[in-house]
């Protein structure tokens, strides 16, 4: 995987529920994986805003296009909101540690909330094309937020959707549903992408159920490429040794049972190169 920084010229940017379709005129593109995301310059030339926002890939044609789905939140992705096609913006993509598929075919699970189904249409595409099982979760706090639902539908072999609220699929949250996927379907593994407390909640009921997760974290990204340290989170090594890794380089999708969920944002005092007490 090499990763280009790119011009790429706007396509088209329109609505989808609450969030936003960007598609890029992207000529430099090279094959992307699911999980791999791009860092996308904002505030425009002379803007004020240095640091990149990293969005989950969610559709790409090499050498041609490259799109991914945000929600105007913050001031980046509103200047972002703003942007019209035939408009150009900086782009660096393919980054990251992509999903790893299993070798052989197995029952896979594939879980994300709101726009974190963004990159999951690709992955269960490439899972379905190894022979895989792919039953779908996909949760939000209200319909409006949810994500990809008809797009999936086309891609696996079942869909729930859950909702906080009960406007749409079941009234709950994803973790309610998922341990009887798993079961019923003799899920070995599971994927999944949205915010932090799911994640780690997915990871949890995984391991209880004896399946392997994998999840892409969504910890502020900036640079993209390993230089600002703004994204470290605490994961354990195949050595049993936790370090401080960064997310948009060693991951963004790390074993499920490997990240320190209780401990994000926070340097354990086991880690290696940790501060010791006194400073010794």
């Amino acid at each position: 995987m090499s990763a280009k920084q790119m011009q790429c010229t706007i396509k088209s940017i329109a609505p989808v529920g609450n969030y936003l379709h960007l598609v890029l005129d992207a000529p430099e593109i090279g094959e992307v994986q699911p999980g791999h995301f791009a860092a996308v310059a904002v505030g425009g030339i002379g803007g004020g805003m240095l640091l990149r926002r990293a969005f989950s890939i969610h559709k790409s044609a090499p050498g041609q296009s490259l799109e991914i789905i945000f929600a105007p939140h913050g001031e980046g992705t509103q200047w972002l909101a703003t942007q019209n096609a035939g408009d150009v913006i900086d782009v660096i993509a393919p980054l990251g540690q992509p999903f790893v598929l299993p070798r052989q075919p197995v029952a896979c699970v594939i879980v994300a909330g709101g726009y974190g189904a963004a990159p999951m249409e690709l992955l269960a595409r490439a899972l379905r094309s190894r022979g895989c099982r792919v039953d779908v979760v996909l949760g939000a706090a209200t319909e409006a937020k949810l994500f990809g639902v008809l797009d999936l539908k086309g891609v696996s072999d079942s869909v729930i959707v859950t909702t906080d609220d009960g406007t749409s699929g079941v009234r709950g949250r994803v973790t309610d549903v998922l341990p009887n996927i798993i079961k019923q379907n003799g899920s070995q593994a599971v994927y999944a992408c949205g915010p932090m407390p799911m994640l780690h909640a997915v990871a949890q009921v995984a391991q209880e159920n004896g399946a392997f997760s994998q999840c892409a974290v969504e910890e502020s990204m900036a640079c993209g490429i390993g230089v600002c340290m703004t994204c470290v989170l605490p994961v354990v090594g195949d050595d049993g040794v936790t370090r401080m890794v960064r997310s948009c380089v060693e991951g963004p999708v790390f074993r499920g049972d490997r990240v320190r969920w209780n401990d994000v944002h926070t340097i354990p005092s086991d880690a290696f190169g940790a501060p010791r007490p006194g400073g010794h």
